[in-house]
């Protein structure tokens, strides 16, 4: 096992040859830094938004029975539960869905499309440090100097034009597979939020059709108690209460 002298020079050789290349590749490789960390602050911060949304924490048959168990409710599911369900009525139920989607998935889609931007844009930076290499290297070609000075500017740009590329498809591709596994854990989220929707408003429009059935159920007892106690009396009420079985049959 190497000694932590060995790791401590082997770490400031690194550090220095990062360092030349860093001089080497110019003023690209500040935009590009720029971007890099941009891009990776956005991405963590989005993973963490995700992570505290914590939709997979709970079995779903917890959660099925939480609908009609407000008091077992609990952690950040049962608030978001105690949100959507505050009103039992479908009509309510979906406005505060819609009313959860744009306050914490909208906004979690907006990083995402600025954290695509910053993948798109790290190679662009580095073939715009390719041009403004090529362009050095051409300007020392062309004052026709001669000798070890122009060689050297010409190994400069080109070391410019490379090492800028480089610098963006290694920033590009790892912000590239990072951004794909965000997206993927936000559609998951999004599932889970249409899944919950469901489920939640089957649920109320099952209690409300039994709700409907019940009283509709009582009224016809109360009329045939009424017939019995009153014959005469309700036997002109049996053409509209046919009409009204017949409607609801």
């Amino acid at each position: 096992m190497p000694s932590l002298e060995t790791l401590s020079s082997q770490f400031t050789k690194i550090w220095e040859q990062a360092r030349i290349i860093w001089a080497t590749g110019g003023w690209a490789m500040i935009a590009i830094a720029f971007i890099a960390v941009f891009m990776s602050a956005m991405g963590f911060h989005v993973l963490l938004k995700l992570r505290q949304r914590k939709f997979r924490s709970v079995a779903e048959k917890t959660w099925r029975k939480w609908i009609d168990e407000p008091n077992a409710r609990c952690g950040r599911l049962g608030r978001l539960m105690n949100f959507v369900l505050a009103e039992r009525s479908l009509e309510k139920v979906s406005i505060h869905f819609d009313q959860l989607r744009a306050s914490e998935a909208a906004p979690i889609e907006r990083d995402l499309k600025v954290m695509k931007i910053c993948v798109s844009a790290a190679p662009l930076v580095g073939l715009l440090g390719t041009v403004t290499g090529m362009l050095s290297t051409f300007g020392a070609l062309s004052s026709g100097a001669g000798g070890d000075q122009t060689m050297g500017m010409i190994a400069a740009g080109i070391s410019e034009a490379l090492i800028t590329t480089e610098t963006g498809l290694v920033i590009a591709l790892p912000g590239l597979f990072f951004h794909h596994f965000l997206v993927r854990k936000y559609d998951d989220y999004q599932l889970f939020l249409a899944h919950l929707e469901t489920v939640c408003s089957q649920t109320i429009y099952r209690r409300i059709q039994a709700s409907e059935d019940y009283r509709l159920a009582s009224l016809k007892a109360l009329g045939r108690r009424l017939q019995k106690r009153f014959p005469n009396e309700t036997r002109r009420w049996q053409p509209a209460v046919k009409g009204i079985e017949t409607s609801t049959s």
